[in-house]
């Protein structure tokens, strides 16, 4: 992999895209690893992620927000209650509709993950200038615009970490 002023974009586009390529391998390689030890897989965190970003929500709303089958998302949310990271509680103004809400665990599975997001993100960009952050976060967003586009995909993992205010 060559990186100079003198390349030309072709080369610079593949270099990359292979970065890119190294970092999904390496993130995905870490949620394998740190989401089973607990207790969740990247469905199971993605669901309860969405909950601490939005609040408590039916389970409509959630197979909206993930792009899923309502049937999926009962499968999912029975194993998150199983597992007591989260509720169903009757709607407040709905008597027909059922509320996921996080419970004590589920709530501090979110601050411990939002956390470990916080310190990656400072560890991998804490020693950058911020003029170098503002254009690789401005090129990813480029990047990340175009793969929805070309793909045809809505990415159903949220990417703040949720932060308590919901």
């Amino acid at each position: 992999m060559t990186t100079g002023a003198h390349d030309d974009p072709e080369t610079l586009g593949r270099d990359g895209l292979g970065l890119l390529l190294q970092v999904t391998t390496l993130l995905s390689a870490d949620m394998a690893r740190g989401l089973p030890a607990r207790g969740l897989t990247q469905a199971r965190a993605s669901l309860l992620w969405i909950l601490g970003e939005q609040g408590p929500q039916t389970q409509r709303a959630l197979a909206d927000e993930l792009g899923v089958s309502a049937r999926n998302v009962t499968g999912l949310v029975d194993a998150l209650v199983e597992t007591g990271f989260v509720t169903r509680e009757a709607h407040p103004a709905d008597g027909r509709a059922v509320l996921v809400t996080p419970t004590a665990r589920g709530t501090s599975e979110l601050a411990a993950m939002a956390a470990e997001y916080d310190g990656l993100a400072a560890r991998l960009f804490g020693g950058m200038s911020p003029t170098r952050l503002a254009g690789l976060v401005e090129g990813l967003a480029d990047v990340v615009g175009e793969l929805h586009e070309a793909l045809d995909v809505d990415m159903p993992f949220p990417p703040e970490p949720p932060r308590g205010d919901a």
